[in-house]
């Protein structure tokens, strides 16, 4: 069958080639699904691994297949699969694998302390190919009426694992009733982050770069979330016009904002850093200040990366409520359609090139 696939340590060695088309067998004790690919979402990872800032091959091959964001349609089961996955069904596959920590014992791959194995970012291929097939346990079910949008739930998993760390993490205040919160970043993580906030009941203000109005300011405004540009506002007056910020979420990519942030999140507040940021950008932060204010109003920042299945869950949960609460509001977050495999060189350009596109899609196979 054909896939998309990197050289690992290459910089663009993006390419179409022939792989082994799986079995269900591939996978032990009959638990072994078999899913024929729809379609793939791209994105900024994806972008760093042709230009061979990471990713690693699987152990005995020299290339790996690219793709972590993924929907599909089960075409065969192993005979142990649990009856909540029959042929035909829609799914979606998480992206960490277990290994041998103490944490992925329990199921918190997410929490690892082992180096990570990641469907088409480290050490285990991607789904951007006709077919995969995984064990059960990875795989979350949707309705069709998700089919349309369902690609857009691994990203979406991230902003939930976040703003579950949050909730998790203030158990230590028996009573937290966040109200406000802002959203660093107006990317696909930053727009699914103020989208899950505000299907909770929070106020949302998004702080991004880019002079509203645009596409992604314009979308913000359709869920009732407050858009902020910084070539108008600062980081210091966000919550002066906000208000108190009980949740702070970075999605921007940029690390000298998000640990500025710390010095305008609110009493008992907790501020998520979800960026990976892999250059060397320094900035010049007011220390004393920012220690001050966490130690004397109990703040908490926290790092969070992946997601557990559970979190695949409440994106489902949320998609569907996104759903009936903005209708088509999701669809229009996939800006992009890429058609087939073969058009590769075409869905690079749009990453690298298109400052419009929110979500770059590839059409893979039939619905």
């Amino acid at each position: 069958m054909r896939a998309v696939a990197v050289r690992p340590g290459t910089a663009d060695s993006l390419h179409l080639r022939e792989v082994r088309r799986p079995v269900v067998g591939d996978v032990p004790d009959e638990r072994g699904v078999l899913v024929d690919v729809i379609r793939v979402g791209a994105c900024g990872t994806d972008r760093e691994i042709v230009d061979a800032l990471f990713g690693t091959a699987p152990a005995g091959d020299d290339f790996l297949v690219i793709g972590h964001e993924n929907l599909g349609r089960v075409a065969e089961v192993g005979g142990n699969v649990p009856g909540g996955l029959k042929p035909g069904w829609l799914v979606v596959a998480t992206v960490r694998r277990p290994g041998t920590s103490i944490y992925d014992s329990i199921g918190l791959q997410d929490m690892t302390t082992d180096e990570a194995r990641e469907r088409g970012i480290n050490r285990l291929h991607g789904y951007l190919a006709e077919a995969y097939v995984d064990d059960a346990a990875f795989l979350v079910p949707l309705p069709d009426s998700l089919e349309p949008v369902g690609v857009l739930l691994e990203p979406l998993s991230i902003a939930e694992k976040g703003i579950r760390q949050a909730i998790e993490i203030q158990r230590r205040m028996r009573v937290w009733r966040p109200v406000r919160a802002a959203v660093l970043g107006a990317g696909t993580i930053g727009l699914m982050t103020a989208l899950a906030l505000r299907l909770r009941g929070l106020e949302v203000v998004v702080y991004s770069r880019r002079p509203a109005p645009y596409r992604n300011s314009e979308l913000l405004g359709a869920i009732g979330a407050t858009y902020l540009s910084s070539s108008d506002t600062t980081l210091d007056a966000l919550s002066d016009v906000a208000g108190s910020l009980d949740l702070i979420v970075d999605a921007s990519g940029f690390s000298p904002l998000a640990l500025g942030a710390a010095r305008v999140l609110g009493k008992n507040g907790v501020l998520v850093l979800a960026s990976v940021t892999g250059g060397k950008a320094t900035a010049e932060l007011p220390t004393d200040v920012i220690n001050e204010g966490f130690v004397l109003n109990n703040k908490v920042m926290v790092g969070t990366v992946n997601a557990h299945r559970d979190d695949f869950v409440t994106g489902v949960e949320d998609l569907l409520r996104a759903e009936a609460f903005f209708p088509g509001w999701l669809a229009q977050l996939i800006t992009t359609r890429v058609k087939g495999l073969e058009a590769h060189a075409e869905l690079l350009r749009h990453l690298e090139d298109d400052r419009d596109a929110i979500k770059v899609v590839v059409e893979v196979g039939s619905r």
